[in-house]
């Protein structure tokens, strides 16, 4: 997941006016590599129930149609195609055997089948998520672009999409242009059932209103149609997540925001559940104690309805906490019901909470960079929290990656456990400002049930980026056998890429 405290806009830039989209459906480049390290594994869930019409929906994060998942990473701030700062994605397809990176794709505006042109400050990969949009039994890849300008309207924004075949990733259509400057259109992008018709559909973020496109779609990249839910007055809306919470068949949408420029606020999570109109107006879930700046929707508890993991990352400041167990951060637990959230099951962990992993430290982020997936095959699904603020004795900001057990009470601090460049088995070294834990994923790359660990540090290297491979075993997550790699093994531009600011979000 994306890490949200690295996205502050700079001072007004120079550049030219972007290119207006065409449509392109030739071949992606792969590009092959290999490392000697063994591969990771990992397996989320949403808890999201197929509606009675919905159709046989190919697996999340599998572009290729082999049966194994898939992983996106983005380097929004990179050279490609000679820009700066116009940005790429990285898809690692997944093996049952061998490292990720031997089986490689670059994506970017400059490549044959990519919509639109690199530009400079486009962001290409702001954010991804995937969902099969055509409903050809191939996972398609959604790809954000939030700084893209359309026409003479600067960061307007556009969301693209990336088609699935048999061959992986080839071909692409805009799905939609943003249409306000500076509306950073594809800041966050989902996508699910939402009005339980059996086609996918997709939400995203435009000047801080949900824009919801509504399948079935076709390769021209065409919607059935489009609305908006409109979003809180004078908030930045900060994350998005996908499952269904209410078990209806209809996948519902969960968000966080904060009042603008307000960094020291609790934050807020809302739920528009899904409808047979699509999803429904913006609804805030519980009170501060529910409100964070990350959001996840999985199946926690096994009850078959998705629950809400809520990081809150941002924790005020020493003179004036709002809610004590929210410094350095917390992870707050609401399952969900028929009825939806149940606030009365509503629980939280920090670093002071029995069996968590270190002390809870003003600024150590605990809660950033959530994901869930199963990492020990027990069929509960757990959740891998970044803490990239966590100092690792003098080095301040280095960072860690703590992650918690699933149980059917929700995630659990007994038999937590946190990994970090000062890990043994795990390459590199914690230094000052990495930020490991900016973001995580638990995916499962080799089929074996099990959720192995893929986290990135943005700041490592001033701000170049660097990707971690960990992977599973019936005891959980095992730094034996990790790696890593940067862009050097991509075959790209480093400098200042910010790669891995998502992971598969």
């Amino acid at each position: 997941m994306k890490p949200h405290g690295a996205t502050a806009h700079g001072p007004v830039r120079a550049r030219r006016p972007g290119a207006r989209h065409t449509l392109a459906l030739a071949a992606a480049i792969a590009v092959a590599g290999t490392l000697t390290a063994p591969v990771a594994a990992a397996a989320p869930g949403d808890g999201t129930r197929q509606g009675s019409t919905a159709r046989p929906a190919a697996q999340p994060e599998d572009f290729d149609g082999d049966g194994l998942r898939d992983v996106a990473v983005t380097a929004p701030r990179a050279w490609a195609g000679g820009s700066y700062r116009a940005g790429y994605v990285a898809v690692l397809y997944g093996s049952r055997s061998g490292p990720l990176t031997g089986h490689r794709q670059i994506l970017h505006q400059d490549i044959d089948g990519i919509a639109g042109a690199a530009e400079p400050y486009d962001w290409f990969g702001t954010s991804v998520t995937s969902a099969d949009l055509d409903s050809d039994g191939y996972t398609d890849l959604l790809v954000g672009a939030a700084r893209e300008d359309i026409r003479q309207t600067r960061d307007a924004g556009a969301l693209y999409v990336v088609w699935g075949s048999p061959q992986g990733l080839a071909g692409s259509a805009v799905l939609r242009d943003g249409t306000t400057e500076g509306g950073e259109l594809g800041d966050q992008v989902v996508a699910g059932d939402f009005d339980g018709d059996g086609d996918q559909d997709v939400a995203s973020v435009e000047a801080d209103e949900v824009r919801v496109l509504s399948g079935p779609f076709t390769r021209t990249g065409a919607a059935t149609s489009a609305a908006t839910v409109p979003g809180v007055p004078d908030t930045e809306i900060r994350d998005l997540a996908a499952g269904d919470v209410d078990g209806d068949g209809r996948t519902d949408i969960a968000a966080t925001w904060y009042g603008n420029g307000d960094v020291d606020a609790a934050g807020t999570t809302g739920l528009l559940l899904g409808t047979a109109q699509g999803p429904g107006p913006m609804t805030a879930v519980g009170t501060e104690r529910q409100g964070g700046d990350n959001v996840e929707i999985g199946d926690i508890d096994r009850d078959g309805y998705g629950d809400l993991v809520i990081g809150r990352s941002l924790d005020g400041n020493e003179g004036a906490p709002t809610i004590p167990t929210a410094k350095g951060g917390m992870v707050t637990f609401v399952p969900g019901s028929a009825r939806g959230p149940v606030l009365a099951r509503t629980r939280s962990l920090d670093q002071d909470s029995p069996g968590v992993p270190g002390t809870a430290e003003w600024g150590d982020a605990f809660g950033r960079g959530l994901s869930v997936g199963d990492t020990d095959g027990d069929r509960y699904p757990d959740v891998s929290v970044g803490v990239p603020g966590e100092d690792i004795g003098p080095v301040k900001d280095a960072g860690s990656v703590v992650v918690l057990r699933g149980t059917r009470n929700g995630p659990t601090g007994a038999g937590a456990m946190s990994v970090g460049q000062d890990t043994r088995g795990v390459p590199g070294t914690a230094e000052r400002g990495d930020g490991f834990g900016s973001a995580t994923d638990l995916t499962d790359t080799d089929g074996d049930g099990r959720a192995g660990l893929i986290a990135s540090a943005v700041y490592e290297n001033a701000g170049n980026g660097s990707v971690w491979v960990l992977r599973s075993t019936a005891a959980g997550i095992t730094p034996s056998g990790a790696y890593t790699f940067g862009a050097g093994t991509l075959g790209m531009r480093a400098a200042g890429a910010w790669l891995g600011r998502t992971v598969n979000d």
